[in-house]
């Protein structure tokens, strides 16, 4: 499809020169215009107006039976050949055409809807002097335009100038990265002057040169040039499409890209037109048809001419030949003609049935109340209806994280203190309770200002605090004062927190609702209600959190004059600085935290340290010259702040839940189980993946090792992804084993496939975005696909949406396995696009994935039902389908190869033109999509029970280029019983009276009767799941058989068309004969018992898979319900910090007087030279406020 757009592209002159550097003025339209950059409209739809018919047409006509269907049109124009009316092709032609055209249309047409919803929003742009409201689709490179708190990002923007101080935005990334906590942009401090000054951004005449168009969402490089004066642009300073703005008033920006050249859409990917593999294979089959056809006609063709030669010429005085027509004329009219008489080997009808199959198969998942979601009132829908039967040969799963196996919710769910563990209910016996949404709930009425959305269970831990517990009010104290997170409160007593990650956020909320509420802030003072007693601490310093530190501390003053250090970090860093005192309490908290890591959940533990006055004095002068040191600033901090934390008392842990949805770890338990392999491609941190792999018993601690690659070099990456290999094989080739073949139409595709190796063990593979970088590259992709491949699970994490794309098309390349991609946000698009399945979650980052993809639900635990019951339903019935229809259409086609040879190859058909016509549209078309559209080996309950029954499909079990050759091996050997037979029976056979009935009106009932009966047999043995349509359609074909039969061969029907309906009293004659009714039971009899046997004993010497089930499925009706038990409690030493999501903290920010534009009294210690006021890349942590006063630009850089 990519090559056909180009390729029209090109014909309409739209190649355009590869754009090496960007440069744009702002407020200079002309000149940007000049430049011919993309203005900000988007397309994803497919075709135009002028371009649907052309494109379309050559989408369906490179459907090779469809090529062949038109080449039959125009054969049948040609009288001298053709003994069937053209209309017969044509009209069923047209309408599959058609069918598929309107389908197609309606979705292109959705997509022009969507377009058109988004290139319509409004935006603010600055024009001429005045801010105006454009439409998306009008704003170009270079206009300046304003963004409001909560509104989407209109193009990838420079950021000049915001309602915030220090010219910072907060941007939600949830569509580019899929992370949902806030991120922080800032401006240059010589474009925020202009702040929301209408006349200074009407006369700003920067000029930037940045890099051209692409897609990494990470990296930035440009210029601002103003006044004479350049300035560094990074990525700190652009605001990218699909962000939206979140708890900022107004912001200014500069369009730097604009729709197709944003970062969004270059990783949006391209619209391809999806096949399924069986409609490949079916173009391969059909082609071997084409080829045996040919053969077929030759044959027929060489025996015309020598029975012309030897034969015919006896029959000249009876049947004179047309003038001009001699022998080798004959014989090549002949050879057309049996083309169009033996055409029933591939007739249009199947065609027709396919598409029906597969659009009631799209209705049966759209009416599936089980994949209905009652919370979004959102039902599951079939997107596309062309991919239906390829849902049953899944090998690769690839999936996003947030908000595809997650929530997007943190929850506090347990917490250690003073060696107690909370959280967790127990019976009477002392038995672990399982807590479910009917669990009661603690009762927080009595705290005003909790937060309703709090749950908890546990009423122990309540009390505690309504005790006065000391280190229970400590220990939330702590989570009250101990973070960087902002308070909102609009309303009195409605308190709404903004936290830089979720998990903090959380932590602070149940603080909160245990009577410790965080209420407001300055740069030096932190308010708490305590019990509904206010109490504001003086905050002296903030020792931000980073990846090397991992924690987080505060040192506080509060009423009283007491000064105190509180800390919160990972489990090792807080251990390795506590008071030896707090070794008995350590040991109790390390079982509590292996309990908490078992479960899955993200742990912190909690510590404190008493100050004294004269310590704290001295420090705060020492931190004060460090932190205005020219050289040497970041250790000298570093050894503080080790000083400072150390011989810490512990307080306890907590235990943060990243809520999954519900019945993710059943679903991929479910989904492994049916050997379907899933990889989790994320943009999310190492650490947060590497926790939801062990919450989503992805990952386990059974596994023998589990592989981190995170070099940032190619070598480095090489010898990491080897050395995990060889740990994994020993005895492996250095190399892999690459099978090249040809596959595809005519052969002409080249395919490598790198075999499976066999490993002892479960391993997993966790892979950083700037190693993945590395690894998908040329010379080492097949290392990393090698290495991948041996994993039980693999984890990307960092990724692009592109790099998520490039693993997809990687597996694709050398697996030759059916890959599907599941995802809710926008920077899944491209590997939703790039797998043979997308699947769309509607969820909380918005519809972008959802309209991308083939199949959308609301959870991603209706994966297994999609996959494991309609997946597998489909597949089993288009090859069943398949299967049959080949089978009755060969039987049917070779009779007449049988009849040649005593019709003296003259292309007569052997059987009466109204069975001709109606043997594929009445007599045998229903029952067979009925069979296509019912049928089921078991029922969902058993297909859930044994998620093995799904592998068949997975290596094409039920149809493949062997099955095809079985089928017509028996079709075969059906025809020449079904020939010869009847014609052996009516041989020189007499009626009761004596009169010869060998003519060839009796014969050809007598065939076609035996035909029909045989073909419907088989369907009845074919057929497992009976239900009233496919009774009534089976009889139901046998009767009006029988009624047509006996009304066209009718007297009365006779004198109306005397010339078409010629065979007139042939059933009455021959069916009133013995032995006709002889011949066709040994003809039947002869045709089914064979095959009867064969199946036989198949399944008693080799029975399958679900040979075993559906025997089990019969002789106990439905499977037991499983027991519904509390989850295993699994004990691990890994834990996960997990609370620091973050790279980098706030502490500059939430310490900044000018951030929050208060006036305080002077603080501790002052420190002017701020990296952040003057936008300089930040080299350490402060812990105080940011100075009003800026420095010089040059001043910082020496």
């Amino acid at each position: 499809m990519g090559s056909v757009s180009s390729f029209f592209g090109a014909l309409c002159g739209g190649e355009t020169k590869k754009e090496e550097e960007r440069l744009l003025r702002a407020n200079d339209r002309a000149f940007n215009l000049s430049q011919q950059y993309a203005n900000n409209a988007i397309k994803t739809s497919k075709y135009n107006v002028f371009s649907f018919l052309p494109l379309n047409l050559f989408e369906q006509f490179s459907r090779l039976a469809n090529a062949y269907f038109l080449l039959l049109l125009f054969l049948q124009l040609v009288p001298q050949i053709s003994s069937v009316p053209w209309f017969s092709t044509a009209i069923p032609l047209t309408i599959v055409l058609s069918v598929t055209a309107v389908k197609d249309a309606n979705d292109d047409i959705n997509r022009h809807k969507q377009d058109k919803l988004v290139n319509n929003r409004l935006v603010k742009v600055l024009l001429n002097g005045e801010l105006r409201e454009e439409k998306w689709m009008n704003v170009q490179v270079g206009d300046i335009v304003k963004l409001e708190s909560n509104q989407f990002v209109t193009a990838d923007l420079l950021l000049l100038s915001s309602s915030e101080p220090l010219n910072l935005i907060y941007v939600e990334t949830a569509e580019l990265d899929g992370e949902t906590n806030l991120k922080v942009k800032q401006g240059l401090t010589v474009t925020g002057e202009m702040g929301d000054d209408i006349e200074a951004l009407s006369a700003f005449r920067g000029e930037v040169r940045c890099e051209p168009p692409n897609n990494h969402l990470d990296k930035f490089k440009g210029t601002l040039t103003l006044d004479g004066q350049q300035y560094g642009l990074d990525n700190d300073k652009v605001v990218l499409r699909g962000c939206t703005v979140r708890n900022t008033e107004w912001c200014f920006g500069l369009v730097i890209f604009g729709g197709p050249d944003t970062k969004l859409m270059q990783n949006s990917g391209t619209t391809t037109f999806k096949r399924t593999s069986i409609d490949q294979l079916m173009n391969i089959l059909v082609l071997c048809i084409f080829g045996f056809l040919a053969t077929t006609c030759a044959i027929m063709t060489v025996g015309h001419a020598l029975w012309e030669e030897k034969e015919g010429s006896a029959f000249t005085a009876f049947l004179p030949r047309k003038p001009g027509v001699d022998i080798p004329l004959s014989s090549f009219y002949s050879f057309w003609s049996y083309v169009i008489v033996l055409n029933t080997m591939v007739p249009i009808s199947l065609y027709v049935s396919v598409e029906m199959i597969r659009l009631g198969n799209s209705f049966f998942i759209d009416w599936d109340r089980k994949m209905y979601h009652p919370g979004k009132d959102t039902p599951a829908q079939a997107r596309t209806t062309t991919l239906n039967e390829e849902l049953g040969q899944i090998k690769y799963i690839f999936s996003d994280k947030t908000g595809t196996l997650t929530q997007n919710i943190m929850t506090f769910n347990k917490c250690s203190i003073n060696g107690k563990n909370y959280g967790e209910l127990y019976d009477f016996s002392g038995h672990r309770i399982e807590i479910t949404e009917k669990t009661q709930r603690l009762d927080f009425s009595w705290n005003q200002l909790a937060d309703p959305k709090f749950i908890f269970h546990d009423y122990s831990l309540l009390e505690t605090i309504k005790e006065g517990n000391p280190e229970a009010q400590a220990f939330f104290r702590l989570l009250a004062l101990c973070h960087t997170v902002m308070p909102e409160e609009k309303k009195e007593g409605e308190l709404n927190y903004q936290a830089q990650s979720p998990d903090e956020g959380a932590l602070v909320t149940a603080a909160r609702n245990f009577g410790f509420v965080f209420r407001s802030r300055t740069p030096e003072t932190i308010t708490l209600m305590e019990m509904g007693k206010k109490v504001t601490y003086e905050l002296l310093a903030v020792l931000d959190f980073n990846n090397t530190r991992k924690r987080m501390s505060v040192i506080v003053r509060d009423p009283e004059g007491k000064m105190k250090l509180y800390c919160k970090g990972a489990d090792t860093i807080i251990y390795e600085r506590l008071h030896p005192s707090c070794n008995k309490l350590k040991d109790v908290t390390t079982g509590h935290l292996n309990e908490y890591a078992g479960d899955g959940l993200r742990t912190l533990v909690l510590a404190y340290k008493d100050l004294e006055e004269s310590y704290m004095g001295r420090w705060m002068e020492r931190h004060h010259e460090v932190s205005t040191a020219m050289e040497g600033r970041e250790e000298g901090l570093d050894e503080l702040y080790e000083e400072i934390e150390k011989d810490l008392m512990l307080l306890g842990a907590t235990a943060v839940e990243d809520k999954l949805q519900d019945g993710v770890p059943q679903t991929i338990e479910q989904l492994a189980k049916a050997d379907i392999k899933i990889w989790v491609l994320t943009g999310d941190k190492q650490e947060t993946a590497e926790n939801i792999g062990y919450s989503c018993n992805m990952l386990r601690e059974e596994m023998k090792d589990i592989f981190i690659v995170a070099a940032n070099t190619a070598d480095g990456v090489k010898e990491e992804l080897q050395n995990a290999r060889r740990k994994m094989c020993p005895g492996a080739a250095e190399e892999p084993k690459v099978i090249k073949a040809r596959a595809g139409l005519l052969w002409l595709q080249k395919t490598q496939t790198v075999l499976d190796e066999n490993v002892d063990g479960e391993y997993g593979l966790i892979i950083n975005g700037h190693s993945l970088a590395h690894a998908l590259g040329q010379d080492l992709e097949l290392e990393l696909l090698r290495t991948a491949c041996l994993c039980k699970t693999v984890i990307c994490c960092r990724v692009t949406p592109l790099q998520k794309a490039q693993v997809v098309e990687l597996v694709k390349k050398y697996k030759q396995a059916v890959t599907l991609a599941i995802g809710d946000g926008a920077n899944d698009v491209s590997m939703i696009k790039a797998a043979h399945i997308g699947v769309g979650i509607s969820g909380q980052e918005g519809m972008q994935a959802v309209l991308s993809s083939d199949f959308s639900f609301a959870q991603f635990r209706y994966l297994q039902r999609l996959l494991l019951v309609h997946g597998r339903w489909s597949y089993i019935r288009m090859c069943k389908f398949l299967r049959y229809f080949f089978y009755k259409n060969f039987t049917y086609t070779l009779v007449h190869f049988w009849y040649a040879f005593f019709c003296g190859f003259s292309a007569q058909t052997v059987y009466d033109d109204w069975f001709i016509t109606l043997y594929n549209t009445v007599y045998t078309a229903t029952p067979v999509l009925a069979l296509g559209l019912f049928e089921q080996d078991v029922n969902d309950r058993w297909s859930f029970h044994y998620p093995q029954l799904y592998s068949p499909g997975q290596l094409n079990k039920f149809f493949s280029k062997k099955v095809f050759v079985r089928s017509i091996m028996i079709s075969c050997y059906t025809s020449l019983v079904l020939f010869f037979i009847p014609w052996a029976a009516m041989h020189d056979t007499v009626r009761d009276d004596g009169k010869d009935i060998a003519d060839y009106q009796s014969f050809a009932l007598l065939t076609q009767t035996c035909l029909l009966i045989v073909v419907s047999a088989q369907m009845f043995l074919d057929t497992d799941y009976w239900t009233a349509i496919n009774q009534f359609f089976l009889w139901g074909s046998l009767a009006a058989y029988i009624a047509i039969t006996f009304t066209l061969f009718s007297n009365g029907i006779f004198f109306m068309f005397a010339y078409s309906f010629y065979f007139i009293g042939t059933a009455r004659n021959s069916l009133n004969q013995p032995n006709v009714w002889l011949t066709m039971f040994l003809t039947c009899l002869l045709c089914v018992i064979p095959f009867v046997a064969f199946r036989f004993l198949l399944i008693q010497l080799q029975p399958t898979i679900t040979d075993k089930v559906k025997y089990k499925a019969r002789q106990e009706g439905l499977p037991a319900p499983a027991p519904r038990r509390p989850p295993a409690r699994r004990i691990s030493t890994r834990r996960s910090s997990y609370a620091f999501s973050h790279s980098k903290g706030y502490g500059d920010l939430v310490t900044s007087r000018k951030f929050l534009r208060l006036k305080g009294r002077p603080s501790l210690f002052t420190r002017k030279n701020s990296a952040l006021v003057e936008n300089q890349p930040q080299l350490y942590r402060t812990i105080t406020e940011e100075a009003e006063e800026t420095q010089n630009v040059d001043a910082l850089r020496d």
